[in-house]
């Protein structure tokens, strides 16, 4: 299938199973109880591993995510060796990705707070895409301009006032 191609919702709710099964036999192995919830979010298979109780799921956190970007990657190869396709899943555990998502947005607007107040640009700590990307979005949405900075994985957000619509042509140009 051609990556540009989109999948049906069957097809990602067949990723979505396959994950699940392959994230079912892991919490047996190591002898951690959950239940999985799966979906389809945005055009993306997703996979929560649900605490029954928080103290052995929360290991599969680890530090600032580490462990849950772990079994993201290692789920993904699972799933691509059953499909042959490579998969986009999303695996959660016990809601990390939410939480996230919400540090993240309030670190932008921090950020447009401190650049509409000072009127400089506010560069951000090294982020990954996915951190990225969120920061970008709540700045767009925001009517501020940002802009990555850097290699990997050292890459990271510069937040701008944004100046006139000359900027608005910038900026779409860089996308």
């Amino acid at each position: 299938m051609a990556q540009d191609a989109e999948k049906t919702i069957d097809q990602l709710n067949d990723e979505a199973d396959i994950a699940a099964d392959y994230l079912e036999g892991l919490l047996d192995i190591v002898d951690y109880e959950g239940d999985i919830e799966m979906g389809v979010r945005n055009n993306r298979p997703t996979v929560q591993i649900v605490a029954d109780d928080d103290t052995d799921i929360k290991h599969l956190i680890g530090r600032n995510g580490e462990v849950v970007d772990a079994l993201q990657q290692l789920t993904r190869l699972a799933v691509q060796q059953k499909t042959g396709e490579r998969s986009h899943l999303i695996v959660d555990v016990d809601g990390y990705l939410k939480r996230k998502r919400q540090r993240l947005h309030d670190l932008a607007l921090d950020a447009i707070d401190e650049a509409r107040e000072t009127g400089e640009p506010v560069d951000l700590k090294p982020m990954n895409s996915f951190e990225r990307k969120i920061i970008h979005d709540v700045v767009r949405e925001e009517g501020m301009k940002s802009r990555s900075h850097g290699e990997e994985p050292h890459r990271y957000v510069t937040v701008y006032v944004k100046a006139s619509a000359v900027d608005d042509a910038d900026e779409i140009d860089e996308a």
